[in-house]
């Protein structure tokens, strides 16, 4: 038994020991009474006071008894709810800290997996770059000092290759660290190319459509929630949703701006099956500007999350408070 259930059983069991106390006085004064006679006295010392209306307190004193017992009760009802409140808030206060312990835990392990995936990029793809651009180095000082030119043209040109290759091979991480392009190009043309991104890696088709975002002023905080949902999302698509199309949407009404990505895909698993964290955090950093993240779908029909965001973080506040 929780402590809430056992301080309500507690207090119930406290009132009827007070009741059950109360009923005995109640019947111990009537037998003392009848042994002796204090009716008759009480009446004879009443009616020798009767000028000073002596004989009308018991009827006052009668109702101030019966006003007392509806204010017990009144405060026991309002203790009984104030403990349900009180356990219903413990019971909230419980979940909430296995929700954060288990958004701590995937973050760790989020953080970790992304650390792994950089660490194997800069391994396979930079390490591999750098080797052979240092063999091509190699041999072009070779080919320098035979004089041997067309080799020497030909390593330059691998060099320059793998030269590229390699800054590609940068820019990519950056970007999956820091999206450049939301300090320079704005949030509507970074959604663009991350679409045009993904499709290219993913070969499934996505379609951006922004409704008049362009010239909207966003915080940096809210535009980088926007791009890292709408990147999570994409991801998500690729790895679980074997969809053909996918659509992302960027709208506004007010001082709210909306995120819409929705999928033609498998659609969702059922509700005790599904393990997304990545999304998970993506919630805790929607909610901490005053937005929400919404996920819509069935086995079958596809896939809807909708990320809604004051413009301003400091307009969050007052969304919050729309929300509660």
């Amino acid at each position: 038994m929780t402590p809430a259930p056992r301080a309500t059983t507690h207090l119930r069991r406290r009132s009827a020991l007070e009741l059950a106390a109360v009923v005995g006085t109640a019947l111990a004064t009537w037998v003392l009474a009848s042994v002796l006679d204090l009716h008759e006295s009480l009446s004879a010392f009443l009616a020798r006071h009767e000028s000073w209306q002596a004989d009308e307190l018991a009827i006052a004193l009668g109702v101030l008894a019966a006003g007392l017992a509806l204010h017990a009760l009144r405060r026991r009802r309002e203790a009984e709810q104030a403990l349900v409140a009180e356990q219903r808030a413990l019971a909230d206060a419980a979940r909430l800290a296995e929700r954060n312990g288990e958004l701590a835990r995937g973050l760790i392990a989020l953080q970790e997996a992304e650390r792994a995936a950089i660490a194997r990029e800069l391994h396979d793809e930079m390490g591999q770059a750098c080797t052979a651009l240092r063999m091509e180095t190699a041999l072009l000082r070779r080919a320098a000092a035979c004089d041997d030119t067309a080799a020497a043209r030909a390593a330059a040109t691998r060099a320059d290759r793998q030269a590229e290759t390699l800054l590609h091979a940068v820019r990519s991480l950056l970007q999956r660290l820091r999206p450049l392009h939301l300090d320079t190009l704005g949030l509507a043309a970074s959604l663009q190319e991350l679409c045009e991104g993904w499709q290219a890696r993913s070969g499934v088709q996505c379609r951006f459509h922004d409704a008049r975002t362009a010239a909207l002023e966003l915080d940096d905080e809210v535009e980088l929630v926007v791009f890292r949902v709408a990147q999570e999302a994409l991801t998500n698509v690729m790895r679980h949703a074997q969809a053909r199309s996918v659509g992302v949407l960027l709208a506004h009404e007010g001082p709210m701006l909306a995120l819409v990505v929705e999928d033609d895909g498998i659609g969702l698993p059922p509700e005790g099956q599904r393990r997304g964290l990545g999304l998970l955090g993506a919630h805790e950093r929607a909610a901490a500007l005053g937005g929400t993240l919404a996920l819509h779908g069935a086995p079958g029909a596809g896939t809807r999350v909708v990320l809604t965001l004051p413009r301003h973080a400091a307009h969050a506040p007052r969304a919050l408070e729309a929300s509660a």
